[in-house]
C-alpha cells in the first residue's frame, strides 16, 4: 500500500476523558503530517477528526474513527501510523471498546489542568483488559493553571512509578526536552531530566539479564541498548512513557511521534490469537484474516464495513469468506478514510484498517478470511444499557419508518438496543446514556425523516404471594343447546425459584378427566400472566389442582380453562399477594468531592448502599436501587458531577414494593385498564 515494512506499522487508539484534548491533538497531528491543509479544531467546527455534522454541533467525539498516516522519523524510517480516535464521553463507551479491541496499543490523553479523571481511568481499564501496552500524553501544557508535575504525581500515585516521562516541558512551556536524547538541557530542569533519564535507563536494563548485569556493574548502556530496552519495557507493560504536548502551539508533537515510532509495538510484536487459540500469521503472503470492528451507513456510499487486518493481505476485487455467517463476499473497493477524505487502495496488510463498501451480509463482530480458510475471532463484548426510553412516532402512519430507523441506529451502534416490551406494549430504545439516545433520535430525523417522542418506560412489575391460599371456581353456563361446565379446586403456595415444578396434578378418582387437564394447565398459565393485585405477571407461585367436577355433555376445554384461571385468581387473593419491582445493581464511579451528594441521592431514591471502595483515586459506590427510581440517572449524575461521574447498571432481582408506593401503582394500573377498555 505505502511500501512500508510491517515492523514500521504502529496501530494505536487515542483514549481519555472527554475534554482531555484527544481531538485537538489528532487535528494537530493530521495537519503536521499533511493529511489536512489546515489545523482544525472542535471549537471552530473545523475539526478534521470530528467531521460529522452531529459531532460538530455537539462539539464532542461520538464515533471511533481510523486515520492512516505516514511519518518519517529523524533517523529516516518511514512509519505508518494507524490512529483510532475514540470518544471520551461515557455515553459512547462502546466505541472505545471497539477501537481498543483492534488496536495494538493505547495512547491515553490527560489534561494538564484536570489530571486523572473518570474517563482517564476508564481508558486505562480498557487497555488493561485488552492487554495493551500504553503511553500517556499530558496535553495542554500551555494552559493557565497547567501543572505537568502535579499531573505526573497523580499518574504515579494512581498507577505506580511505571509512569515515567520521556520528555519534560521547559519552565516557560514553550518547548519540551527529550530526557534521553537532548544534548543541551536548561539548567532549571537539568536535575529533573537527570532523574528521569536514570529511571528510564533502569527500566531499559531490567528487560534483559545481560543488560541488568552490565548496568549493575557500572557500565554505560549504549543508545541502541537503551532504545531496545525501553521498547521491550513498554511492550511488556512494565513502562508507561509519559509525554508533554501543547497541540495548539505545536509543542511536543515531534517528540511524541518519535516516541510512538520508537516505543510502541508493531503488529508482529502483538500476535493475535484467533478463537481457536492459534496465533495468526501476519506475513503478507499468509492467508488473509480480519475482523469487523465497526459498521456505518453512509448517505452516499451506503453500508461501509471497517476491517482490522490481522493476517496476510487483502486486495480489491478479492473474494473472501465470512466465517461468522458461513457465506462468501466479494470485495469491491478497498478504502482508507481519513475524516472526510477517502483514498482507494489496491492492497492492505496486517495492522491496517480498511473500509469496504457494500458488503452484502457482513456486519459488526464478523470474522473474515481467505476462501478455503475458516478463521474466527472472539467477538467484542459490549456493556449492557443503562438508560431507556419508550419511543413512539410523533405522526400517525410513521410506524414503519420508525421501525426501519430504529434498527439502522442499532446496527451502527452495538450499545443501542431496540426491543418491544410485550408486557407494557412499548417500543423500548435503550443505550448507555441520554446524550447517546438523543443523538440517535436526531439521526433518525435526518436520515429517515421520522420524528419521535421519548417517554419514561413503564416499569415491568411482577406479582407473587407470601402465604398459602385455596381457590375455587365453577364455570357453568346454559344458553340453549349445549352448555359450558367446568369446576376446579386448587391451592397456591410460594415457590422457590430453584424449583422448576410450578404445576401439580393431584386429581384422584377422575373428578376432572385427564383429557381436560391440559386445558386446566393452560388456564393457569394465562392466569399467571394477569395477577390478582394489578394485573401484572405472576412469578414464583406453585399451583396444585386437587379437586373439581365435570359434566358428561357440557364440559369442554374452554370451560375448564376459564374455571382454572378464575380459581387461581381466587386463591391468590387469599394468599397475601404482593407487588414486586425490579431492583438494579448500580455501580457509580465518582471523584471524592461528590461522595456525599451521590450517596444522599441514592438513599433518596430508595437505594441501599452495598459498599464503597476507593479505586485509583476515585470512589466506587455500589448500591441496589429500584428501577422505577433510576430511569433518568444518566442525566442526573452528569448534572450532580459536572460530567465527571459514570455508572454501570444490571438487573439484580425482584423485591416487594413498599405499601405506600404499591397503592399508587395499583391505582394507576386500574386506571390504565379502564382506559384500555
Amino acid at each position: 500500500m505505502k511500501d512500508i515494512e510491517i515492523t514500521n506499522v504502529r496501530n494505536f487508539a487515542l483514549l481519555g476523558h472527554t475534554g482531555a484534548g484527544k481531538t485537538t491533538l489528532l487535528d494537530a497531528i493530521l495537519f503536521k503530517l499533511g493529511a489536512n491543509d489546515r489545523q482544525g479544531s472542535p471549537e471552530s467546527k473545523t475539526s478534521a477528526a470530528d467531521w460529522t455534522e452531529e459531532e460538530k454541533q455537539r462539539q464532542i467525539t461520538m464515533w471511533a474513527k481510523s486515520f492512516d498516516l505516514v511519518y518519517s522519523t529523524k533517523g529516516g524510517r518511514r512509519m505508518e501510523l494507524v490512529v483510532l480516535d475514540t470518544p471520551g464521553y461515557a455515553d459512547f463507551y462502546g466505541q472505545v471498546l471497539s477501537a481498543q479491541a483492534v488496536a495494538d496499543s493505547g495512547v491515553i490523553v490527560v489534561d494538564a489542568v484536570s489530571g486523572v479523571q473518570v474517563g482517564t481511568q476508564r481508558a486505562w481499564k480498557a487497555c488493561e483488559n485488552g492487554g495493551l501496552p500504553r503511553a500517556i500524553v499530558v496535553s495542554g501544557i500551555d494552559k493557565e493553571n497547567a501543572d505537568f508535575y502535579r499531573v505526573l504525581e497523580s499518574l504515579q500515585s494512581t498507577w505506580g512509578n511505571q509512569c515515567v516521562p520521556v520528555v519534560i516541558p521547559t519552565t516557560d512551556h514553550q518547548a519540551v526536552v527529550d530526557v534521553m536524547a537532548a544534548k543541551e538541557i536548561p539548567a532549571d530542569i537539568a536535575e529533573r531530566a537527570k532523574e528521569m533519564k536514570g529511571a528510564l535507563v533502569e527500566f531499559a536494563a531490567e528487560t534483559d539479564d545481560a543488560l541488568i548485569e552490565k548496568y549493575l556493574g557500572g557500565e554505560d548502556l549504549t543508545a541502541e541498548e537503551i532504545a531496545a530496552g525501553l521498547h521491550g519495557a513498554v511492550h511488556s507493560g512494565n513502562l508507561v512513557p509519559v509525554f508533554a504536548v501543547s497541540a495548539k502551539q505545536n509543542v511536543g508533537l515531534e517528540e511524541l511521534l518519535e516516541g510512538i515510532s520508537l516505543l510502541l509495538p508493531s503488529p508482529p510484536e502483538r500476535p493475535v490469537k484467533n478463537a481457536a487459540g492459534d496465533t495468526v500469521d501476519v506475513k503478507p503472503d499468509a492467508p488473509f484474516s480480519g475482523f469487523v470492528w465497526r459498521s456505518m451507513n453512509d448517505p452516499f456510499t451506503g453500508q461501509v464495513t471497517f476491517v482490522r487486518i490481522y493476517g496476510g493481505s487483502l486486495t480489491g476485487g478479492q473474494e473472501i469468506y465470512n466465517a461468522t455467517k458461513d457465506q462468501k463476499e466479494k470485495v469491491g473497493h478497498l478504502m482508507i478514510i481519513n475524516g472526510k477524505k477517502q483514498e482507494e487502495i489496491t492492497t492492505a496488510h496486517a495492522g491496517d484498517i480498511v473500509a469496504i463498501p457494500k458488503l452484502k451480509v457482513t456486519g459488526l463482530n464478523d470474522s473474515l478470511c481467505a476462501v478455503g480458510q475458516s478463521i474466527t475471532f472472539n467477538p467484542i463484548e459490549f456493556p449492557t444499557p443503562t438508560t431507556a426510553y419508550a419511543v413512539t412516532a410523533r405522526k400517525q402512519g410513521d410506524e414503519d419508518k420508525l421501525a426501519t430507523a430504529l434498527h439502522r441506529v442499532a446496527d451502527e451502534d452495538p450499545t443501542i438496543h431496540v426491543e418491544r416490551n410485550n408486557e407494557t406494549n412499548e417500543m423500548i430504545l435503550s443505550g448507555l446514556g441520554d446524550q447517546q439516545l438523543e443523538a440517535a433520535v436526531e439521526r433518525m430525523k435526518v436520515r429517515n425523516n421520522v420524528e419521535v417522542d421519548l417517554n419514561t418506560p413503564r416499569v415491568a412489575y411482577r406479582e407473587t404471594i407470601t402465604a398459602n391460599g385455596e381457590g375455587h371456581h365453577k364455570h357453568k353456563k346454559q344458553s340453549g343447546g349445549r352448555g359450558q361446565y367446568g369446576e376446579v379446586y386448587l391451592r397456591v403456595a410460594p415457590r422457590d425459584p430453584s424449583d422448576e415444578e410450578w404445576f401439580v396434578d393431584a386429581i384422584v378418582g377422575g373428578v376432572i378427566p385427564g383429557n381436560f387437564m391440559p386445558a386446566v394447565q393452560k388456564g393457569l398459565q394465562e392466569g399467571l400472566q394477569r395477577g390478582a393485585v394489578a394485573g401484572y405477571p405472576v412469578m414464583n407461585v406453585k399451583a396444585t389442582v386437587y379437586d373439581g367436577s365435570y359434566h358428561d355433555v357440557d364440559s369442554s376445554e374452554v370451560a375448564f380453562k376459564i374455571a382454572a384461571a378464575r380459581a387461581l385468581r381466587d386463591a391468590m387473593s387469599k394468599a397475601k399477594p404482593v407487588l414486586l419491582e425490579p431492583i438494579m445493581k448500580v455501580t457509580v464511579t465518582i471523584p471524592d468531592q461528590f461522595m456525599g451528594d451521590i450517596t444522599g441521592d441514592l438513599n433518596h431514591k430508595r437505594g441501599r448502599i452495598q459498599g464503597v471502595d476507593s479505586g485509583e483515586g476515585l470512589q466506587v459506590v455500589t448500591a441496589e436501587v429500584p428501577q422505577a427510581e433510576i430511569f433518568k440517572y444518566s442525566s442526573e449524575l452528569r448534572s450532580m458531577t459536572g460530567g465527571r461521574g459514570s455508572f454501570q447498571m444490571e438487573y439484580a432481582r425482584y423485591e416487594p414494593v413498599p405499601a405506600n408506593i404499591a397503592q399508587k401503582v395499583v391505582a394507576q394500573a386500574k386506571q390504565d385498564q379502564e382506559e384500555d377498555e
